[in-house]
């Protein structure tokens, strides 16, 4: 009889452990009950999208097409001004900061002795000349004799000689009257383009030689505009193309360029490359150095 009562209660347990499995495996296998309508939408919407999640490092086109940038405007050429030889400063006529243009006159050396050089060269092409003339109208009549056969050879290849010699004198006195004048003229420092004195380096009185350095001169028309873009626009980016820039002093407008040089060589360090844009810059208003905002046309 105790026996049989504790097989049955072994039976009981037994069933008892078992349920409590399935229906621990129920719970587990059960959806969780649906939200109601208004809690749903809000659930939904906060729920992250992999797919709206950018990349981190990878750059978007740009919707409209175009490409954004940032560079600086440069000169494409500088000039150290020097006297092509020694002298007094005389007068200076610009100051750093002023605008030039090509030939305009910046300071002039003393010239006096140069005047005088000009005047004795001036005084020798004369004498030459009148040299030059008298053995002309020589030879005119020794060659009219000689035809004659009035007088001899000799007598008028001498008058072919002289006439010869005057003429080269009066050719040589030429040249060095050319040579004064253009040493006078050269006691002028002229600007050798349209730009901006950017350093002023010499004073009246000062002695300058043929190293010395008076002015620093950039150009400012045309004017270059560099600008860095990443390596994926180097296939679309070429000579020619058109380039709106935009700066902080003259806010609203627009200055347009054109390409000129697209850079070949990859930087490592930042995946970009060059380009250079120039910019026509006839008012003078856009100077070296200045700060400016690129746009162009990505294809």
């Amino acid at each position: 009889m105790l026996r049989t009562m504790v097989y049955l209660i072994s039976i009981v347990l037994l069933a008892a452990g078992c349920g409590s499995e399935a229906s621990s495996r129920t719970v587990e296998q059960t959806a969780p009950p649906e939200l109601p309508a208004d809690v749903r939408s809000v659930a939904t919407a906060s729920q992250p999208d992999a797919q709206a999640i950018p990349v981190v490092g990878e750059a978007a086109p740009a919707a409209s097409g175009s490409v954004s940038a940032t560079g600086e405007f440069i000169s494409p050429s500088r000039s150290e001004l020097s006297p092509k030889f020694p002298g007094r400063v005389a007068a200076v006529y610009v100051d750093a900061g002023v605008r030039v243009t090509r030939g305009q006159p910046v300071a002039a050396l003393e010239n006096e002795y140069m005047r005088i050089d000009l005047q004795r060269a001036a005084a020798e092409l004369e004498r030459a000349s009148a040299a030059a003339s008298d053995a002309e109208r020589d030879f005119a009549r020794k060659k009219e004799l000689r035809d004659k056969d009035s007088i001899p050879q000799a007598t008028f290849d001498r008058s072919l000689t002289m006439l010869e010699q005057t003429r080269a004198g009066r050719s040589s006195a030429a040249a060095a009257v050319s040579m004064a004048r253009q040493r006078l003229a050269d006691t002028v420092l002229r600007s050798p383009m349209n730009g901006v004195v950017a350093e002023r380096r010499t004073d009246v009185g000062e002695h300058l030689g043929e190293a010395g350095i008076a002015f620093v001169i950039l150009q400012t028309a045309p004017l270059k505009l560099r600008f860095n873009l990443p390596e994926r626009y180097l296939g679309t980016v070429r000579a020619g193309q058109s380039v709106t820039a935009r700066v902080d002093p003259y806010p609203g407008e627009e200055f347009r360029g054109v390409v000129k040089t697209v850079g070949g060589v990859i930087d490592p360090e930042n995946r970009t490359f060059f380009a250079e844009a120039e910019f026509a810059n006839g008012d003078g208003r856009l100077r070296p150095g200045l700060f400016a905002r690129v746009e162009m046309a990505s294809r």
